[in-house]
This record gives structure tokens, C-alpha cells and sequence, in this order.
């Protein structure tokens, strides 16, 4: 299929924050209850139409661990935009936010659009970092934010949305 567009976003974030399922909610609309650690990254496409154009978006789901940060770093490199995740039920992936801007800060395009997301927001019941943390961490870093669950879909259409264009 052509495409008037070509995108490349990358997803960022602590190993175990629901990157990958982010990724295959997001691209096959389908939730994997367990999932290998993502060796390097992997990758994911899907079509989208933004005012009648045809828009083809590549997603690049890095590796979480810190001993691929040095491979997963080359692939900021002509990205429009990145997925920043943490768990939402886990307050040390939230602590570990500002590396992963920074990183992402340093080596991708100064205009990137950066988009922070709570993910798991379907355990509510185990909550370790409230939507508010989440929301100031975003206004202080000058990014969009949203709470989703690649379990249950919610908020993962939504976060398309809210990219701009």
C-alpha cells in the first residue's frame, strides 16, 4: 500500500513497562499476557489517515535494559517522535524517567515530539505513582502525557491521536 507520509517513532522506556505490548496492542490490536525480554528492538507498522492523506507510521520498540542502551541509542536517529513508558505500578521506572528524556534529548532531532505514558493503568489497585506525578513530569519537561493499558487497549488509539501531524 502507498503512503503519502513516513513516520518513525521510537518506544523508550525501563525494561518490563509494557513497551512490547504497547507496541503489538497498537499494530495487531491484540494483548500477549507474557513476553520475552525484547533483545535490540523490534518492529512494527501500521497505516493511519490524517486529513485523507495515508500516513505509514514504523515503530521501534527499544530494549529496556541498560546493557542495549548503547545499540537502541543509534535508533533515535530520524525519529519524528518517541514513546516514553514507565509502569505505573512500579515508582522505580517512574525515577528513571529524566535518563531516559535525556538520552533521547541528546541524541535525536531537537524538535522531536516526546509523548510520556503511564502504562498498566488497568491495575489502578496497584498504583505506586499517581496520574498528577505523571501530569507535572510532563509539564515540567514540556511533553504530552497520557495514562494506557496495552492489556486492555485503553488510551493505546488515543495515544496516535495526540501526536501532531
Amino acid at each position: 500500500m502507498s503512503y503519502s507520509y513516513l513516520f518513525k517513532f521510537i518506544i523508550i522506556g525501563d525494561t518490563g513497562v509494557g513497551k512490547s505490548g504497547l507496541l503489538l496492542q497498537f499494530t495487531d490490536k491484540r494483548f500477549q499476557p507474557v513476553y520475552d525480554l525484547t533483545i535490540g528492538v523490534e518492529f512494527g507498522a501500521r497505516m493511519i489517515t490524517v486529513d485523507n492523506k495515508p500516513i505509514k507510521l514504523q515503530i521501534w520498540d527499544t530494549a529496556g535494559q541498560e546493557s542495549f542502551r548503547s545499540i537502541t541509542r543509534s535508533y533515535y536517529r530520524g525519529a519524528a517522535g518517541a514513546l516514553l513508558v514507565y509502569d505505573i505500578t512500579r515508582r522505580e521506572t517512574f525515577s528513571h524517567l529524566a535518563s531516559w528524556l535525556e538520552d533521547a534529548r541528546q541524541h535525536a532531532v531537537p524538535n522531536m515530539t516526546i509523548m510520556l505514558i503511564g502504562n498498566k493503568c488497568d491495575l489502578a489497585q496497584r498504583r505506586a505513582v499517581s496520574t498528577e506525578e505523571g501530569e507535572q513530569f510532563a509539564k515540567e519537561h514540556g511533553l504530552i502525557f497520557m495514562e494506557a493499558s496495552a492489556k486492555t487497549a485503553q488510551n493505546v488509539e488515543e495515544v496516535v491521536k495526540q501526536l501532531d501531524f
